[in-house]
């Protein structure tokens, strides 16, 4: 099985930390599928993509790729950009999809209505390894680490993570965040001196995977667990990717059937897919509380009791 690491040249936050990733030891011209998409091998089971569109224009490249090779796909990890209002230096790593998104809604950013691919389960041992390696090179606290809510394409059937350089054209051609990003696919996949990290296994001992609902973009209160404990992290949903209809007069008497909009198949669709990710895994839904209204945290509540989704607390994850 191979991983698929999947570059632009559009986006020099992602070029240049695969041109640093390219520089490693062990790179092999592979061959070049449609569209003129470039190819790069490093032993049996690593391959990097450059293409020449923008990053989530390029769909179902895990299965173009086994149609092209032959090679079964384990995962794929995308490089590019992080953009955001604030303008802070930022390197970001998340899950993708628009599970909240239905037919014939515009979809800005690619992917397809409601769904989700599958969570990378290296995604929460892969952000603490990213602060290790970012304060190694001195980047904290100039650049903030964090995890960023599920959103966009492009689509695909595989495990799925992006990894991102924010937030200004200043720090998107940075070449030490550059580097640091290619170290941390390099070591994080055992190809350095160490073991890989957040390989998932169905007989690993720590079972319990979470699954984030609400709050802001940056899931602050997700991170808060994450961080303390070093867990595996499923899909994010933030409020926006919840979307629910305001029952009115009637918000003491609300339960799931009674608020409308696509924040439950949003959930369902979110949680399928972390499901699909972690083979065995206890899927436990975190929420922040704090985001929500009372009518709106009860009717998810309702909805996750309803679904057989268990409700976990930061100790749950210990």
């Amino acid at each position: 099985m191979v991983t698929l690491v999947v570059a632009t040249t559009s986006d020099p936050a992602s070029i240049n930390p695969a041109k640093a990733l390219l520089a490693m030891p062990g790179w092999q011209p592979g061959p070049t599928l449609d569209d003129g998409i470039r190819s790069f091998k490093n032993g049996d089971s690593l391959r990097l993509l450059e293409q020449d569109k923008s990053i989530i224009e390029e769909d179902n490249l895990d299965l173009r790729w086994e149609a092209a090779t032959g090679e079964t796909v384990r995962e794929l990890i995308f490089l590019s950009k992080h953009a955001a209002v604030s303008n802070r230096p930022a390197l970001t790593i998340h899950p993708i999809g628009v599970p909240h998104l239905k037919d014939g809604d515009v979809l800005p950013q690619g992917g397809r209505a409601g769904w989700a691919a599958p969570p990378c389960p290296r995604i929460g041992p892969w952000l603490m390894l990213l602060k290790k390696i970012a304060a190694s090179h001195n980047l904290v606290p100039e650049f903030e680490i964090t995890l960023e809510a599920t959103h966009h394409g492009p689509i695909t059937t595989k495990p799925t993570m992006f990894i991102e350089i924010g937030s200004t054209v200043e720090y998107w051609g940075r070449e030490d965040a550059a580097r640091v990003i290619a170290l941390l696919v390099w070591e994080g996949l055992g190809l350095g001196e160490g073991a890989a990290v957040g390989t998932w296994s169905s007989t690993t001992e720590r079972k319990k995977v979470l699954l984030g609902i609400g709050g802001g973009h940056y899931v602050p209160r997700h991170m808060d667990v994450i961080q303390k404990d070093g867990i595996w992290v499923g899909h994010l949903l933030s409020g926006y990717s919840l979307p629910m209809e305001d029952p009115g007069q009637s918000k003491e008497k609300t339960t799931s059937e009674s608020i409308g909009g696509t924040w439950k198949e949003a959930i369902r669709v979110s949680f399928e897919a972390t499901k699909a990710a972690f083979p065995g895994g206890e899927i436990l839904a975190h929420l922040d509380h704090k985001s929500f209204k009372s009518w709106q945290k009860n009717a998810v509540i309702d909805f996750l009791g309803k679904q057989g989704i268990k409700i976990g607390k930061p100790a749950d994850f210990c």
